[in-house]
């Protein structure tokens, strides 16, 4: 099996939607994904302490797996990027004695559980340090006060800078929508750069024409080559 690298790109199917939204459309069969995802031959998949458990033969030496260590309420409580609540779920050792190959965590940047997230992020990055595991962080600006629109550039390349000063090995982060835009993300972030799927899309066109203009920017820059999450919450899973 191919070992994950974040500096290569690559396609990372999310299956991690269940820790907040419970019944995911497209993810009642964990296992079937995890089949189509490695069919599919995509680079890795993100997912939570349960379905690692329960499918970890699998999932572990099939495909590169990341492990969400972090959480909060469901949306049964709180919404989506308005959360009053976070905290640290699992930890580097168990992602270690399940065999995941990497570890993610989130960074609300704007609202009041930013620097319980913060923390999180510092504290797992020190043990991923030792044990050698890397950090992925999803770094998302909230819509509060001073950040009115959280999609704006300058926020974007601020929550993905933060996560970096705090240890994370690679960033996930939200298409700014324009090149111009998230080459300010990309210039300021010295680590490599995840995009999500964001909201959905009506074509794959679309999807496929999002990847390119975020892969471009990356080139363009010089920077090391940009990789691209997608999620996936269909029935099938799209080679791309």
């Amino acid at each position: 099996m191919p070992r994950l690298d974040l500096n290569r790109k690559g396609l990372i199917v999310a299956m991690d939607h269940g820790r907040t939204f419970g019944v995911t459309p497209g993810l009642e069969d964990p296992g079937k994904v995890i089949d189509q995802a490695v069919e599919a031959g995509a680079d890795a998949v993100m997912t939570t302490f349960g379905i690692v458990k329960k499918y970890r033969d699998r999932l572990i030496g099939r495909i590169p797996a990341i492990l969400r260590l972090d959480g909060g309420p469901s949306l049964y409580r709180e919404d989506w990027l308005a959360y009053t609540e976070w905290d640290l779920m699992h930890s580097v050792e168990d992602a270690v004695y399940l065999g995941a190959d990497a570890v993610v965590t989130m960074a609300f940047i704007g609202i009041p559980v930013e620097l319980q997230t913060l923390k999180i992020t510092a504290s797992v990055a020190s043990a991923c340090a030792r044990s050698g595991l890397p950090l992925l962080t999803e770094a998302l600006p909230c819509e509060s006060e001073r950040i009115p629109d959280p999609k704006a550039s300058d926020a974007m390349a601020s929550a993905a800078r933060l996560a970096f000063e705090h240890g994370a090995d690679a960033i996930k982060s939200y298409y700014t929508g324009t090149q111009e835009g998230f080459r300010e993300v990309v210039r300021n972030c010295p680590a490599p750069i995840f995009i999500a799927g964001g909201p959905k899309m009506e074509t794959d066109r679309e999807v496929l024409q999002m990847v390119r203009d975020a892969v471009q920017c990356h080139f363009e820059d010089g920077g090391r080559p940009q990789v691209v999450r997608l999620h996936f919450v269909k029935e099938e899973v799209m080679a791309v």
